[in-house]
């Protein structure tokens, strides 16, 4: 008997979920390794470069990814973005120099800019809307099973094997993957010539990534990071002139100007700058100012992770009972209620206030996110679901990258000559300046990453307005909008 689509959509999503674990666990066990690699390889002052040109390539390519997506079907584009992420992982783990791991890491990056988009698109065109939010319920829990596994894999990898490891771990991981998606994954998409904007799609890479740099150069290198912003702006004036004019662009202006998507990605956003303000210095602060282990200071953060998928699990289980909206606002809610507890901190607290503040935003951000990514999914059909759900995660890769930057420039800044240099601040995230002991420096530290968690509280509450603007989910058709060329079919039987 032949399969059909609901006997496989088990299959399928197990294989999406293989994919997924690559480009979670693989944050937290580099994370965990890091150390040890920048200590073979040399070049510390390229240190954190390793994790920005990941984030700079997924982030640049998610959106072009995601049109792709829509002209030629998730299956092949999937299928290229695990080959690209299986290929730049083999080569980290070959890499020689600083420079030749951060290369690699470029293409690591372009790999996931296919993979997550596309995958939680391929959710939305097996699911209907009151299916779809427990499905990504569970794609959620992924990240909180790799912020558990990852540090001790890395760990492990580390005391009994090679560095490399660390990356080629994701080998057989994709090829299972892949060979789960060739298997269960069929579609119905016609092979026909079709215009690829390439001029926009290279015009918008160039002006993310200029972008980026620029603000990661920001207190290191003026002139870098204005020279940057430059190419920013003349490589972004030109995306926009370009994609007026293409016949087929590959950004809709017209998608990203529709008021539940706009709205949606605004709140999606400025979450991104909430949590990344969290997840950035939370365990600096509760292992320089309050004193504990790093152990200690990774426990609070965890609470998060796992609030996260909670949320969402809960989130999904009450759309059909409550709607998209309210659930979204209930999130954008906690957020600035867990932002809070965190202007209270205070030096000779206990561990478990941040880690209750953490919770809570966890929370938040599985009610938000998950309501966002089904509202968005939502109000299209299928020929426009790629792009739209890549316009979401692209706007929380940005704002965790606008909020990464502006929260370090303002630990790195203060006031009245209490501020910590920004050397100190990168040998703690580096995790190398152990437990500070002196008075004035953990004084210092406190204001100053008092005024991210302030920067995080006010972020949070914008959040919570940007989502009040978000308007009741009217739901596209469930396959194909009628307008629709005749291959853009959902999937089918095999």
């Amino acid at each position: 008997m032949s399969d059909t689509p609901t006997l496989r959509r088990p299959l399928i999503i197990a294989a999406i979920m293989a994919a997924m674990a690559m480009i979670a666990i693989e944050a937290t066990i580099v994370s965990t390794a890091m150390p040890q690699i920048a200590a073979q390889l040399g070049d510390l002052h390229l240190y954190s470069w390793v994790f920005s040109s990941f984030l700079l390539t997924q982030t640049a390519m998610t959106v072009a990814f995601g049109k792709l997506a829509d002209l030629y079907g998730r299956r092949p584009i999937l299928l290229l973005g695990i080959a690209i992420f299986l290929v730049g992982s083999v080569l980290c783990g070959l890499a020689w120099s600083m420079p030749s791991l951060i290369a690699f890491r470029l293409i690591q990056g372009v790999g996931a800019g296919a993979i997550q988009p596309v995958a939680i698109t391929v959710v939305g065109d097996l699911y209907s809307v009151e299916e779809r939010g427990k499905v990504q319920g569970w794609l959620a829990s992924i990240w909180g099973i790799s912020s558990v596994i990852g540090p001790l894999a890395g760990g492990l990898i580390i005391q009994h094997a090679s560095w490399a490891w660390v990356f080629w771990i994701n080998v057989p991981i994709g090829l299972a993957a892949g060979l789960g998606f060739v298997a269960f994954l069929h579609e119905d998409v016609a092979h026909r010539t079709r215009k690829v904007d390439a001029l926009g799609a290279t015009l918008f890479a160039i002006a993310v990534a200029a972008l980026m740099v620029a603000l990661t150069e920001v207190g290191n290198s003026t002139f870098a990071a204005v020279a940057a912003l430059v190419v920013a702006l003349v490589a972004g004036t030109g995306f926009f002139v370009q994609e007026r004019i293409a016949d087929d662009p590959m950004m809709d202006l017209k998608l990203w100007a529709r008021r539940s998507i706009a709205t949606a990605n605004a709140a999606t956003l400025l979450s991104g700058m909430t949590i990344i303000g969290l997840t950035t210095f939370l365990p600096m602060y509760v292992q320089g100012v309050l004193g504990q282990s790093p152990l200690v200071a990774g426990f609070t953060l965890t609470a998060m992770v796992f609030g996260w998928p909670i949320g969402a699990t809960i989130a999904a289980r009450n759309f059909k009972r409550f709607g998209l909206r309210p659930i979204l606002l209930f999130g954008a809610t906690l957020l600035p209620f867990g932002a809070a507890v965190f202007l209270f901190l205070r030096a000779g607290y206990p561990p478990q206030v941040a880690a209750a503040g953490s919770v809570v935003i966890g929370f938040g951000m599985g009610f938000l996110s998950n309501a966002a990514i089904v509202i968005v999914q939502s109000a299209v059909g299928w020929n426009e679901r790629g792009a739209a759900t890549s316009s979401n995660i692209f706007a929380r890769n940005l704002g965790s990258t606008l909020g990464a930057v502006f929260n370090l420039s303002l630990a790195s800044g203060g006031a009245g000559g209490r501020a910590v240099d920004f050397d100190s601040i990168q040998k703690l995230l580096e995790g190398t300046g152990g437990t500070i002991t002196d008075a004035g420096t953990q004084a210092a530290l406190a204001h100053s990453l008092h005024l991210t968690f302030w920067a995080m509280f006010i972020v949070s509450a914008l959040t919570l307005v940007a989502a009040l603007f978000v308007p009741v989910a009217t739901p596209a058709a469930k396959s194909a909008p009628e307008d629709a060329p005749a291959e853009a079919l959902p999937i089918v039987e095999a």
